[in-house]
């Protein structure tokens, strides 16, 4: 078992220092500024916004409802029954223009998304009326949801092309869902081959081989990473059958504005201090790829769950982004992923949903 192939938990420490708890007399760098208030923490928002779409009103209409959060802590019913009013005159006034934007072959689903769209706002204006918090969380839930379903309908060819020197590694050209049963339960998770196609492609394709079907997890950190992916015996990865090597799996990470992830490059390579990924570990149940201290491009089959704690490892401070890819998030298990430690272990991972988008090569 190679103990190097995980994030050192040093940045963790580097953290603790940056933020100010004392832990030594280190100053903190300059471009380690505690991050936005209104960072993005919930995998299903991060997702939608990963999407490599262009529609402003869908976009528009999904932030405002995203950004009902505060009120709805803070408990203004006026201020929420407000954004949800103008959200439906948004829907009533821009469905054409929505509806046009989507392929001709999606637009009858579209059609009926929008129809229930519609219904499902009417609801959520209750919701709102009727002053019930669980109630109002339940009904913008499936908005959104239904928001992110027409969003989906809007991706069309895969947006670009993976570098040659690549060329013999498997790639997930979209998204696939996989199913994770460990010793205290079921995960949920959904992987991004948009935004990570090699690391999603490796990932997915070993769980399709029954790679990570048994393996424990040999590393836990609290507040930290839960890792796994480190086969029986002397190697430490994925072992390539005819080469007798392991398959290497390079560091990929996708930021905004760029057409492409870059590759084998950290942020401090490419000195993009204050960049966020398009994948950020932000939020409890983010997937990355490890690879050791001494390398980049020697991931190979381990991985880890991020074990998000807004004070330890906040969103936009947490020192891993940029030195580590992530590669998609749990979605649904969490209570399950803060039980596991080092005495379990995955019993079996299954592909559910999106196993068309693997390919094995270019």
């Amino acid at each position: 078992m190679d103990l190097k192939r995980w994030p050192p938990f040093r940045w963790l420490l580097a953290l603790l220092v940056a933020v100010g708890l004392g832990w030594g007399p280190l100053a903190a760098p300059a471009q380690a500024a505690l991050p936005p208030g209104n960072a993005v923490t919930d995998p299903a928002a991060i997702l939608r916004d990963a999407l490599p779409i262009q529609q402003g009103d869908l976009q528009d209409l999904q932030h405002r409802l995203e950004s009902t959060s505060d009120d709805l802590r803070a408990k203004r019913w006026t201020a929420l029954a407000g954004t949800v009013r103008r959200s439906q005159a948004l829907l009533t006034t821009r469905r054409a223009s929505i509806l046009a934007s989507l392929p001709p072959a999606t637009q009858a689903q579209g059609a009926e998304l929008l129809d229930q769209l519609d219904s499902q706002l009417q609801t959520l204006a209750a919701s709102s009326d009727s002053q019930n918090r669980d109630t109002f969380l339940d009904d913008r839930r499936a908005v959104l949801a239904s928001v992110g379903q027409l969003e989906a309908l809007l991706v069309g060819e895969f947006p670009y092309a993976i570098p040659a020197e690549f060329d013999n590694l498997p790639r997930l050209l979209g998204r696939a869902t996989v199913a994770i049963e460990t010793t205290k339960g079921p995960l949920t998770a959904v992987v991004d081959g948009y935004n990570a196609p090699l690391t999603a492609g490796a990932f997915v394709d070993l769980v399709q081989k029954g790679f990570y079907d048994g393996l424990p997890f040999t590393r836990a950190e609290d507040f930290y990473v839960l890792q796994t992916g480190d086969p029986k015996g002397a190697e430490s990865g994925d072992v390539d059958p005819k080469t007798k090597a392991e398959r290497p799996v390079p560091l990929e990470i996708m930021v905004p504005g760029q057409q492409q992830p870059f590759y084998n490059q950290t942020f401090e390579d490419l000195g993009m201090f204050k960049a966020t990924p398009v994948l950020p570990f932000a939020t409890l149940g983010t997937l990355g790829w490890a690879h050791s201290d001494e390398a980049l491009d020697d991931g190979s089959s381990q991985f880890f769950f991020f074990l998000y704690e807004a004070e330890l490892t906040p969103a936009g401070l947490n020192l891993v982004d940029g030195r580590y890819g992530a590669f998609g998030y749990v979605v649904d298990g969490f209570d399950v992923l803060e039980e596991l430690g080092v005495d379990d272990g995955i019993v079996k991972a299954t592909v559910i949903d999106g196993s068309e988008n693997l390919k094995p090569h270019a």
